[in-house]
């Protein structure tokens, strides 16, 4: 079980009747136990499952089913027909359920027992039935859920249950979601905006704007002592070699002392994430008063991304709430994500890429190596002075990055596989980067992301894919516009037409 998990769990549930008879109903129970008890011993499931019986009756399964709605510890159902449920009993209960939903289609015996199986073994393992006859009833009443097909000690089949679970307990951590949004956002930027109420309606987080003075409060209680030994750390977890000089150690104080005072300001407003914005930094004049932020908190941001705080550049707070949810659902994986920023295009042929960066926020956990600490001039904002920064390239490697975008009537969740080659050497970039080719190729990629209206800024992880976004967009009841190896312009532009009209049909039926 994944630490950031182990106060999460899963409610498996067991669909039956009482047709077949007593003795029949405890088999069930007894085959439900032990399946549980194999899925939770296999090491795959990242969070745990907590058997609650057998559902014989509609009393049964709304009982169940409004509990698991009220249990703070449930993130999620998985339900599974063991023998023929009949479907009108389980309407009420769905109705109350708002949490995640998982029909698991599988059966206890791995194979038919040809030469013994006679009409009770028949009648009590009925899944190929009974399962039929519970998607339908979720298919009448539009319920959200995915659908997991296979044994269920098959690794393949664990892990598809394994992907809905990290998302279900990302889905649970964003319900009370708070974003700080510190200063505004870039003038006249449109699509880092968005419907704020909505979003709390939607996606469950709530965004409260910040103004610069109540950060200057948490900034005045920063113990210098404190500073001076977050410093120390930071000698002993990043190349520092090239920083030679008082400017730049003294860069480097005031990186520390911004990254406490953030770290101070998330904790006591109980967020987990934040936006920052280079042209609100407060009006003190920091050379003169010694009060307040030197420049934009690049590498405090950078670090507290690592920890698992969202961050949105420019005010951008869709970007770091999703970056939250990025975050917590790869906990446990081992390669990383990063907010990131399409910056410069890279035409050479086949290997047309596109670099990623920021003017200093990229989140060191997407690193090739070791990364390093330097102090550079930043010239933009409100604040032009040297800057301290955590500097490196990517990993090479396979990913996906995604993004939401409000459309007005709806969100859109955008995503697109990504291939991170590696770069030539920048020596006059000093800024963290990853250099990608968007998948089917630049060409394709680039442009389906734009007809799609997909953002600058994006959250990217090597280890999610697809069909994590997937599940997060079924659950979440928003549009996904997914841009892979198989997408074609031609085939793109129907989709986004065909989803149009959809949405704009399915508001005016409502």
């Amino acid at each position: 079980m994944i630490k950031a998990f182990e106060n999460f769990e899963v409610w498996f549930v067991t669909g039956a009747q009482l047709l077949y008879g007593g003795d029949a109903v405890v088999q069930v129970d007894g085959h439900s136990n032990e399946m549980v008890a194999g899925m939770n011993a296999s090491g795959i499931l990242p969070v745990r499952l907590v058997y609650k019986g057998t559902a014989n009756s509609a009393a049964e399964v709304t009982d169940v089913m409004t509990r698991a709605e009220a249990d703070p510890r449930c993130i999620g159902v998985i339900t599974w027909m063991h023998t023929f449920s009949p479907a009108k009993m389980w309407i009420h209960g769905l109705q109350r359920l708002r949490k995640p939903l998982l029909h698991l289609h599988t059966q206890y015996n791995e194979e038919i027992p040809w030469d013994t199986m006679d009409m009770d073994f028949m009648n009590l393992n009925q899944s190929a039935h009974g399962d039929r006859e519970y998607g339908f009833i979720l298919s009448r009443m539009r319920k959200a859920r995915k659908t997991v097909v296979g044994y269920w000690k098959d690794p393949k089949t664990l892990a598809r249950i394994a992907v809905w679970q990290r998302v279900a307990a990302a889905w649970a951590d964003a319900q009370d979601m708070r974003i700080l949004r510190i200063g505004d956002q870039m003038n006249n930027v449109a699509v880092t905006d968005g419907d704020k109420v909505e979003a709390e309606m939607r996606l469950g987080y709530h965004v409260d704007y910040v103004p610069f003075s109540d950060v200057l409060q948490y900034f005045k209680q920063i113990e210098d002592a404190d500073v001076n030994a977050l410093v120390a750390k930071y000698n002993t977890v990043y190349d520092t070699s090239q920083v030679l000089f008082d400017d730049g150690r003294q860069a480097i104080w005031n990186a520390a002392k911004a990254e406490l005072t953030l770290r101070a300001l998330l904790v006591d407003r109980g967020a987990k994430g934040f936006t920052t914005n280079f042209d609100d930094l407060g009006d003190v004049d920091v050379k003169v008063s010694g009060m307040g932020f030197d420049q934009i908190p690049g590498l405090a941001s950078q670090r507290l991304m690592e920890e698992g705080y969202g961050f949105g550049a420019e005010g951008d707070w869709k970007t770091a709430a999703l970056y939250r949810t990025v975050w917590f659902m790869s906990q446990g994986l081992p390669e990383g994500c990063s907010f990131l920023e399409d910056y410069t295009l890279n035409f050479a042929g086949e290997r047309s890429s596109i670099l990623q960066a920021h003017m200093l926020e990229v989140c060191p956990m997407i690193a090739a190596g070791k990364p390093k600490l330097e102090v550079h001039w930043l010239g933009i904002g409100i604040r032009k002075t040297l800057t301290a920064r955590l500097v490196f390239t990517s990993k090479v490697g396979r990913g996906i990055t995604a993004t939401v975008v409000d459309m007005g009537n709806r969100f859109r969740l955008v995503t697109n596989d990504v291939e991170c080659i590696e770069p030539k050497p920048l020596p006059k970039l000093p800024v963290a980067s990853a250099l990608w080719i968007p998948m089917p190729d630049f060409e394709v990629g680039a442009a389906a992301w734009m007809m799609a209206g997909g953002t600058h800024h994006s959250c990217f992880s090597y280890d999610l894919d697809r069909e994590y976004w997937e599940d997060y967009a079924e659950i979440a009841g928003i549009e996904h516009l997914h841009i892979g190896k198989e997408t074609t312009l031609e085939g793109f532009r129907k989709d986004l037409r065909i989803n149009e009209v959809y949405y704009l049909l399915n508001k005016a039926l409502k």
